[in-house]
C-alpha cells in the first residue's frame, strides 16, 4: 500500500506540473511561448513576450499547481497512513519532485516544458519555509544586482542542498538522508534545464533582465 500511495502522489504532482501555465497563456494570446524569444516555456519568457500580466498569470499558475499537488499528497497520506508522519513527509516528497518534472517535461505538450524554477521553489517553501525564503532572497538579490535571471536561479540550485544539508546537520530523523536526496535531485533538475543559460553567462552572451532575445 505504501508503494502504491507513494507512486499515486508522483503521478498526481507530475499530472499537475504538466499543466504548463506558460504555454496554456501563450496559446489563448494566440502564440506559442516555446517558439518566441529563449523559447523557454516559463516566466521570464513570458514576460520578454507578452509582458506583466501574463507574466503574473504564469508565476501564480506555477506557484499554485505545485503548492496543490503537494497538499493533495499530504492529504491521501494523512488519510491512508494517519499516524505515520514520516509517510506523509515522502509523499509531499515525491509529490513536489513530481510538479517539477511535469513542469520541465509535460504530458500534455510534448514534454516540452520549462526549467522548473517556480516550480521549485514553491515545492521548497512546503517543504521548509525557511530555507525557500532564504534562497528566495539571495535569488533576487543576485537576480537585481547582475540583471540575470538564469544566475539567480542557477545560484539558488547549487545553495539548495547545501542549505538542506546545514539546516538538518544534527537530525537523525529517517526522513533526513531522503530529504537530502530530493534537495540533490531537485538541484541537478534545475542545472540541466539552465545548462544552456550557463554556457551562455560564461560566453557573456546571456540576455538580462529587460531586454528581449
Amino acid at each position: 500500500m505504501f508503494y502504491v500511495v507513494l507512486g499515486s502522489c508522483l503521478l498526481i504532482g507530475y499530472l499537475l506540473g504538466s499543466i504548463n501555465t506558460s504555454v496554456i497563456v501563450g496559446k489563448i494570446l494566440g502564440s506559442d511561448i516555446r517558439k518566441q524569444g529563449s523559447g523557454n516555456a516559463g516566466a521570464t519568457n513570458t514576460l520578454r513576450t507578452f509582458g506583466k500580466k501574463a507574466a503574473v498569470v504564469v508565476v501564480l499558475g506555477d506557484i499554485l499547481k505545485t503548492v496543490l499537488a503537494i497538499l493533495i499528497a499530504y492529504t491521501i497520506a494523512h488519510f491512508v497512513f494517519p499516524a505515520e508522519k514520516n509517510i506523509m513527509l515522502y509523499c509531499k516528497y515525491v509529490a513536489g519532485l513530481g510538479a517539477v518534472l511535469g513542469h520541465n517535461f509535460p504530458v500534455y505538450f510534448g514534454f516540452r516544458g520549462g526549467k522548473g524554477v517556480l516550480a521549485s521553489i514553491s515545492c521548497i517553501m512546503m517543504l521548509d519555509w525557511r530555507i525557500g525564503l532564504m534562497l528566495t532572497i539571495i535569488s533576487i538579490l543576485i537576480m537585481a544586482v547582475t540583471r540575470y535571471v538564469s544566475l539567480g536561479s542557477v545560484c539558488g540550485a547549487i545553495l539548495y542542498p547545501l542549505f538542506v544539508i546545514a539546516f538538518n546537520m544534527n537530525n537523525k530523523a529517517e526522513y533526513v538522508p531522503y530529504y537530502i536526496a530530493l534537495s540533490i535531485v531537485i538541484a541537478i533538475l534545475a542545472l540541466y534545464q539552465h545548462r544552456s543559460n550557463m554556457s551562455r553567462l560564461l560566453k557573456g552572451t546571456e540576455s538580462k533582465l529587460g531586454t528581449k532575445k
